[in-house]
This record gives C-alpha cells, structure tokens and sequence, in this order.
C-alpha cells in the first residue's frame, strides 16, 4: 500500500530544530513537532522543494545548518513552468497575499505534484480556516486538488 505524501513547507523544519523556546504556545508547537518527527514521519513519503532548502539556508548560519541537515535525504520535488505559472494565479486570485511569494510556491508545487498534505505551522496563509476556501476554489477553478494543509498537531495519526 503506498503511502501518503506530505510536503514540509519550511516553517515544520524551523519548529524542528531551533532552540526550545521560552514562549509557552511556541514551545508546544515544537514539541508536536518533534512528535510529529520522530513518531509519525515514517508512515508518510515526504517532500519538498528547492523553496523549501532557499528558506532553509536564510537567518543564522548555525540555524540555517540544523534546519538543512534534517532535510537530508527528503525528495526533492522540481519548480516547473507550471508550479510558477500556478504560484502566479494563488496570488494573482487572492488566494496568497502578493507579498508572499514563497507560501504561493509552496502551495503551487504541492498542488501541481499531487501531495495529499501541506505540513505547515503557517497558520496566516496557508493553514488557515479563513483562507482555505479560496485556496481551495483557485486550485479547483485550475484544475488541482488541494492538499490538505495542516499543522503536524492535525496530522498526528490514530491513537
């Protein structure tokens, strides 16, 4: 039975490997990311995208090294004509801010690849209940499904 396909959009891999943080809310989220890591990763063929390892590389060097080191071996998905075209109409259609490139990127390649979840903690634009359905509308009216984007405390399996 195949597996699932997640794509990790950059802010899971940021929560995965910074400092624990002294902000409560925040110091959760790095532990369902942990969680989510060691615990639930394997039941899921992962994904990203050269997005993903660009975002990765920016801030602290030191950061910047853990982040890219725990993306070791992930498949990478391309950044096709299409992906940019796509990116092009999720902002252009207001379902991505213009000013958020990278999240209309992220969602693009997921969409255009046919991932089944978006992992994010992006919950401004991308895993956001009040965006989800013109999210979903602009992929539908351009032919994609949507993957399900959610955060790695959604997708935490059966219990």
């Amino acid at each position: 039975m195949e597996k699932p396909s997640v794509y990790l959009e950059t802010s899971f891999v940021s929560y995965l490997t910074a400092k624990p943080s002294r902000d409560l809310i925040v110091a959760a989220h790095q532990s369902i990311t942990s969680d989510w890591w060691e615990n639930q990763r394997q039941s899921f063929d992962l994904f990203i995208s050269q997005v993903v390892i660009d975002e990765a590389k920016l801030g602290d060097p030191q950061a910047a090294a853990k982040r890219l080191t725990a993306l070791e071996g992930i498949t990478h998905l391309d950044v096709s004509e299409e992906i940019i075209t796509f990116a092009g109409y999720l902002i252009d259609f207001k379902a991505i801010p213009k000013n958020e490139v990278r999240d209309a990127y992220h969602l693009s390649v997921a969409c255009v690849h046919g991932i089944n979840y978006l992992l994010t903690w992006n919950c401004k634009h991308l895993a956001n209940a009040e965006k989800r359905e013109e999210i979903e509308q602009t992929c539908t009216q351009f032919g994609y499904r949507t993957p399900i984007i959610c955060t790695p405390e959604e997708l935490l399996g059966e219990f």
